[in-house]
């Protein structure tokens, strides 16, 4: 069956301040195949219509119908002040009621909860920053005691980017995620009527659903259910982040009461075939008599096609951008539109043993010419009338940078942008400070662990010094440094855990990171330490069964670390 309406859906809850790029890829790529999408941001379009008069008045008034507990009291009491002044805070944080920024920041307009304990304790930053910057911690710490509130008293996986996340990482059996499934809330409903007028509006033939993250999952499977019941002329397929790397190995045949469709990797190919109709799938999982078929397929898209976001559609001034944490590079990710893009398909090193470097958007490196990048960039510019840009790549090739980087100095194309990258060594003073002048104003990396030994045992290909130069080279050019930093590797003892930290306060001391996040090893499926985790001195414990999704994998350090 040939499907001709074709509406892409990104479902709550991502991000806030900018579209989450995948469907928006989608939508570019097969617009130059002479096919006509709409898409939705649904994980906005809930936030705004939650938090709003109407939204919030529900809301309380739902809790009032019920025994709430104790420290929410307080702020059910103060719910026509927070009914009052929701829609102005909105306003103020899409960036249209700059006026409201004094009023704000001196603390007698909006209802203060539990949430502003952190902001007595962290005086400095109201004092230290403009008073555009303080209200917009000040509404931050508002929408958070909204969010609480809500959690304890209407539906206990709510958060605005991260819904049912715990559910989503621990799907490994699809009954058990079912009956997660099956609990209806006050947001569903409103789910619900949203989805509904927009789906009696479109009619679509085809709805297709981007799952990036854990945290969208619940909401992608209520929206499938919602349309299998309602509309049922429209076919369902999904697709994106999450399932790339969870769902390679479904095999319960009632997920299939939810979709019609399964992409794998990028979603471009299987999608167009998808569309056309003709009988050929590719990486597409299907119910086939009531058993689950896999077509397989290598077909892919040259990075000069795809990987370049199509924002058409989408209101982006509906957008809001919050403080949710005063670090410099958590407010790159957190505030204002950033233009997507990518330098390159996959990533030009792919050894690292934690990372997963079996799929496709790892192994895969097919970088991008810089002609043709500032080619996309233009054009982005002219549809957006937005400089800036986030190359989202796992790590930008520093060859490709360089001529990248004299591109735009030749063009005096003024932009702001910032990538991700490896500590390496090509990474030096020239380069960096070439950067600096063709915009980038940060970069994000992993340095992992400061310990030559187990950087060896991961295959990193980045020497600890050569790590802690690159980042020097980096801030002395005037571009701030964010690491990625991990503990728990198999055998990692507990005191090179404690000599890392060192090493990293000796880094920012010595102004070489401007910012920086430790996180827990996670073994996972795709990844050579998940792979072969006898190499590492490791073996698997979990989980033992799965017919959904698998990724995170539990494992014993036979060190005995």
């Amino acid at each position: 069956m040939k499907y001709k309406k074709i509406m892409l859906i990104m479902p709550p809850f991502t991000q806030l301040n900018t579209p989450y790029p995948s469907i928006c890829y989608l939508k570019r790529y097969l617009a130059s195949k002479n096919i006509v999408c709409t898409q939705h941001d649904l994980s906005i379009q809930l936030f705004l219509k939650i938090f709003s008069k109407e939204g919030l008045t529900e809301i309380f008034n739902e809790a009032e119908k019920i025994k709430i507990k104790k420290s929410s009291a307080a702020m059910l009491s103060l719910k026509e002040k927070y009914i009052d002044t929701i829609e102005n805070v909105i306003l103020f944080l899409q960036n249209k009621n700059h006026s409201a920024a004094h009023k704000i920041s001196g603390r007698n307009y909006l209802p203060e909860g539990p949430r502003f304990k952190t902001l007595d304790e962290m005086r400095e930053f109201q004092n230290g920053n403009c008073t555009s910057d303080a209200a917009k911690y000040i509404c931050t710490l508002y929408i958070e005691d909204i969010c609480d509130f809500i959690a304890a008293e209407i539906d206990s996986n709510f958060s605005i980017s991260r819904y049912a996340e715990k559910t989503g990482i621990m799907a490994n059996m699809f009954s058990d995620f079912e009956s997660a499934l099956q609990k209806e809330t006050l947001l569903t409903r409103m789910y619900h009527s949203m989805l509904s007028e927009i789906m009696n509006k479109e009619e679509p033939d085809l709805a297709a659903i981007s799952i990036p993250f854990p945290g969208n999952l619940h909401f992608a499977f209520k929206t499938g259910e919602y349309i299998k019941r309602n509309f049922r002329q429209t076919a369902i397929a999904m697709g994106g982040g999450f399932v790339n790397t969870e769902l390679r190995s479904v095999s319960n045949p009632r997920i299939f009461k939810y979709t019609d469709f399964i992409t794998l990797d990028d979603g471009e190919i299987p999608l167009l075939h998808i569309i056309k109709g003709d009988g050929e799938l590719i990486r597409t999982f299907t119910l086939n008599e009531d058993k689950i078929k896999y077509h397989s397929g290598n077909e892919t898209i040259k990075s000069v096609e795809g990987n370049f976001a199509d924002y058409s559609g989408l209101d982006l001034d509906s957008y809001i951008s919050m403080v949710e944490i005063i670090n410099p590079m958590h407010r790159l990710w957190n505030e204002g539109h950033w233009n997507k893009m990518t330098l390159a398909h996959g990533c030009y090193w792919h050894k690292c043993a934690f990372c997963d470097t079996s799929l496709d958007y790892i192994a895969r490196f097919d970088p991008c010419t810089a002609d043709n990048l500032i080619i996309k960039i233009k054009q982005l510019i002219s549809e957006t009338s937005i400089r800036s840009f986030h190359f989202t790549d796992e790590a930008a090739p520093p060859a490709l940078l360089k001529k990248f980087c004299l591109e735009i100095i030749k063009e005096k194309l003024d932009v702001t942008w910032w990538t991700n990258i490896r500590f390496e060594k090509n990474f030096t003073p020239d380069l960096c400070r070439l950067m600096c002048e063709a915009g980038c104003i940060a970069v994000a990396g992993g340095i992992e662990v400061a310990s030559e030994r187990v950087l060896k045992i991961m295959e990193k290909g980045v020497l600890l010094n050569e790590a802690v130069e690159v980042s020097h080279n980096f801030t002395s050019a005037g571009i701030m440094v964010h690491s990625y930093l991990m503990y728990g590797f198999p055998t990692q003892t507990k005191q090179e855990i404690i000599d890392s930290l060192e090493v990293i306060r000796q880094m920012f001391t010595a102004g070489c990171l401007s910012s920086g996040y430790f996180h827990q090893y996670t073994m996972t499926a795709h990844s050579p330490s998940g792979l072969q985790p006898e190499k590492y001195k490791a073996h698997k414990t979990g989980p033992l069964t799965h017919d959904f999704a698998i990724n995170d994998l539990t494992h014993n350090d036979d060190a005995g670390i």
